[in-house]
């Protein structure tokens, strides 16, 4: 191996080291050792990818990844001109529906995100809403706080979970004037719009496809009053990575906490709903959606959205 090479696989190795999530129950010594015999003759370091990759899937996280210097460059370039996915309307029956897609990329693409998902907000509550549906299947990860920011509102203010690590410390999520907060510090938006109508019910609608910071905010969710969960289980890596940039432009993602909800239970494995649902797979269903029928169901008969 040149010494570039065995420089920039020592520094990846030390980083899971000292910040991974299950650092206490890897044996490091075995790990580093296989590492560098995969490495055997690396030159560049483009050459110790293959290495890296496999460390990171002995670890077990489930959630760990390396993106390479174009793919990181790509996925956190410039903002898209639409994020498709990002909707709000009011229901017929006066429920307020939203729906967030995930998102990775720019500071722009997050702050895109936060109008957009506001608007979408604003939208779907126009007519009072009497309650929400807030639609996470198609959420599959980026990064938590500009999803917070739009449903900050929703949540309602206050500690809303928390981040914990190997070592057992944390670092709260809270919501201070519908805007998202870690550890008492903004996330960098301004107030939220007040909603009309505060501590209204909500139905959180899950799926195969909620992942990651879109498992973060179901958990964010969990302990909430008034609040039910529809739709199938989660993918099942509700844990927080940190990004390390490294020498040649690669990223390495760190699965280094696990999500906890506001009442103190942690999260590393699919979030179940309360209601589960699967889609029926036959044709004569393909344009019914279940999940958000018994969802909507649920709302109409508690109290504000309740008929006469």
């Amino acid at each position: 191996m040149s010494p570039s090479a065995r420089t920039y696989l020592s520094k990846a190795l030390s980083i899971m080291e000292k910040h991974s999530l299950v650092r206490r129950e890897i044996d490091w010594a075995e790990l580093r050792s296989r590492a560098f015999s995969q490495a055997r003759g690396a030159q560049k370091t483009a050459d110790t990818y293959g290495a890296i990759d496999s460390a990171l899937y002995a670890l077990g996280d489930g959630h760990s990844a390396f993106w390479e210097p174009e793919q990181a460059k790509e996925r956190f370039g410039a903002s898209p001109v639409n994020l498709i996915g990002l909707e709000g309307r009011s229901l017929k029956s006066g429920v307020g529906y939203i729906s967030l897609p995930g998102v990775q990329g720019s500071q722009d693409t997050y702050d895109q995100y936060v109008r957009q998902g506001r608007s979408a907000v604003a939208k779907a509550g126009a007519d009072d809403a009497c309650g929400w549906v807030v639609d996470l299947r198609a959420d599959i990860g980026g990064n938590m706080w500009p999803m917070l920011a739009v449903v900050g509102p929703i949540l309602g203010d206050g500690k809303v979970g928390a981040f914990v690590d190997a070592d057992g410390r944390e670092s709260d999520w809270s919501i201070r004037h519908g805007s998202p907060y870690k550890d008492g510090k903004s996330a960098g938006w301004s107030d939220g719009r007040p909603l009309t109508k505060s501590n209204s019910p909500v139905a959180v609608l899950t799926g195969k496809r909620t992942a990651s910071s879109g498992e973060a905010v179901v958990v964010a969710f969990r302990g909430r009053p008034d609040t039910r969960f529809f739709g199938e289980q989660t993918s099942g890596v509700p844990t927080g990575n940190m990004p390390y940039h490294l020498s040649d432009g690669a990223v390495l993602f760190l699965t280094e906490v696990k999500d906890v909800d506001r009442t103190g239970r942690a999260y590393d494995a699919p979030i179940p709903p309360d209601v589960e649902i699967i889609k029926d797979p036959r044709p004569v269903a393909r344009n019914r959606d279940e999940v958000l029928q018994a969802a909507e169901s649920w709302l109409l008969k508690r109290g504000g959205c309740r008929r006469p």
